[in-house]
C-alpha cells in the first residue's frame, strides 16, 4: 500500500499476498518505493525494482487482448491473495507457523529465482546482477514484509479467523502513510488524517477482543502490519535490482531464512514431525508456494505494468473481503456483527487512503 494514498507494490524491492502480496514490495507513490509483498515505498518515484509500465494498451485487437489479460492477472490477485489467509489456517492445523512460512518461501524463491535471472533482454540481464549491496536491501525487505509481517499472521492464525486476520492486516496503508511521514517527512494532507482516524477508529472495534485468548495473537497481527508498512517504506531507500520478479525472488529466500532462524530459537524445528502432518495441511502449503507466491506474484507484475496503478492497488480491501466470504463457506468461520462493522470501517479507510491521488 502506498504512500500518498495510492498502493504500489515494487517487487524488486513485495505479495505477500497474505498482507499486501507475497513478497512484493510496495512504493509510496510519490515518494520513493515498497511488497506480498508483498518492497516498500518511497518517496521520489518508483523505486529501482519498480516494474516499468506501458503507457496503455496498443490499439485494435492486441490491445483489447492486451487488457483483458491484464484485468484477469488481476483478478487472480484478488481471488488468489486473499484465499492466502484460509490456506495459511488450515496449513497451521498440523503445521508449525513459521516453519510452514520458511519453507513456503525458500521453495517459492528458489523456484522463481532462476526464472527471474533469465527475465529481460541481454542488455538489462547483463546490467542488472545483484550484488551484496542488493542482496542485503532485499534481506531487510524480506525480513520486515515475509519475516515478521506474513509470519505474525501465520503465528496468529492458530488461534484467530483467516477472515479476521485478514481484517487486521488490511491496517497496512495505515503504517505506510504514518511510517513514509515519519521517515520521508512526506505530506499526509486532510483526507489522509481523516482516513487515518477513520481506520483507527476501525482498528479499536476490531481489536477490542471477543473472546478468551485473541488479544495477544491480534496485537501480533498488528505488530506485523506495521512492520510490513515501515519495511515498505524503508525498501525505497534501499539498493534494489532493477527486475521486480528478481527482487521478489531475493526477497523471498532471505526472509524464508530469517522465518528458518526464529523457527529454529523458538523449538519449532525441533516439535516439527512431517509425519503428524495432516493431508490438507500439506495441500494448504503447496497451495501458498505455488498459486500463493508464484503464480500471484507474476499476475501481479503483469497488472502492475499494464493497469493504472489506482486499479492494481483496489487489491488492498478486495483481499479481505475475498478471505473473510471464503473463511465463512469453506471454514464455516463465523465473524460478529461488531467485527464486520470494524472491517467495513477499516476497508472504507483504507478506500479514502487510496483515493488522494489518482494512479
Amino acid at each position: 500500500m502506498r504512500q500518498n494514498g495510492a498502493v504500489e507494490h515494487r517487487s524488486g524491492s513485495g505479495v505477500e499476498g497474505d498482507a499486501a502480496g507475497p513478497g512484493v514490495r510496495v512504493a509510496a507513490r510519490g515518494a520513493g518505493p515498497v511488497g506480498s509483498g508483498p518492497g516498500a515505498p518511497r518517496t521520489a518515484g518508483p523505486a529501482p525494482g519498480a516494474a516499468s509500465r506501458t503507457a496503455g494498451p496498443a490499439p485494435g485487437r492486441a490491445g483489447r487482448t492486451t487488457s483483458r489479460a491484464a484485468w484477469a492477472a488481476l483478478l487472480v490477485v484478488w481471488v488468489v491473495w486473499g484465499s492466502t489467509f484460509v490456506a495459511i489456517r488450515v496449513g497451521v492445523e498440523s503445521i508449525p507457523p513459521l516453519a510452514m512460512a520458511s519453507v513456503r518461501y525458500l521453495i517459492a524463491g528458489a523456484l522463481l529465482l532462476p526464472v527471474a535471472r533469465m527475465t529481460g533482454g541481454p542488455a538489462l540481464r547483463a546490467a542488472d546482477r545483484p550484488g551484496v549491496r542488493q542482496w542485503l536491501g532485499m534481506s531487510v525487505v524480506g525480513t520486515m514484509l515475509l519475516a515478521f509481517g506474513n509470519g505474525a499472521a501465520c503465528y496468529a492464525e492458530q488461534t484467530l479467523p483467516a477472515g479476521f486476520t485478514a481484517l487486521l492486516i488490511a491496517t497496512v496503508p495505515f503504517w505506510m502513510v504514518l511510517a513514509d511521514r515519519v521517515i520521508n517527512r512526506r505530506a499526509v494532507g486532510w483526507l489522509g488524517w481523516l482516513a487515518l482516524v477513520v481506520g483507527a477508529a476501525g482498528v479499536a472495534i476490531l481489536a477490542r477482543p471477543h473472546g478468551s485468548g485473541e488479544a495477544l495473537p491480534s496485537l501480533v497481527v498488528l505488530g506485523g502490519s506495521l512492520s510490513w508498512g515501515t519495511g515498505s517504506v524503508l525498501a525505497g531507500r534501499l539498493p534494489a535490482p532493477a527486475r521486480p520478479l528478481l527482487g521478489s525472488s531475493m526477497e523471498m529466500l532471505t526472509g524464508g531464512a530469517v522465518l528458518a532462524g526464529l523457527a529454529a530459537a523458538t523449538g519449532e524445528l525441533s516439535r516439527f514431525d512431517p509425519g503428524q502432518v495432516s493431508g490438507r495441511s500439506w495441500l494448504a502449503l503447496a497451495y501458498l508456494i505455488v498459486p500463493g507466491s508464484l503464480l500471484a506474484m507474476t499476475c501481479y507484475v503483469i497488472a502492475l505494468r499494464r493497469l493504472p496503478t489506482a486499479a492494481v492497488s483496489t487489491y488492498a480491501y478486495v483481499n479481505p473481503v475475498v478471505a473473510v466470504s471464503l473463511g465463512a463457506l469453506l471454514l464455516g468461520e463465523h465473524l460478529t456483527p461488531v467485527t464486520l462493522l470494524g472491517g467495513g470501517v477499516v476497508l472504507i479507510s483504507v478506500a479514502l487512503l487510496l483515493s488522494r491521488r489518482p494512479g
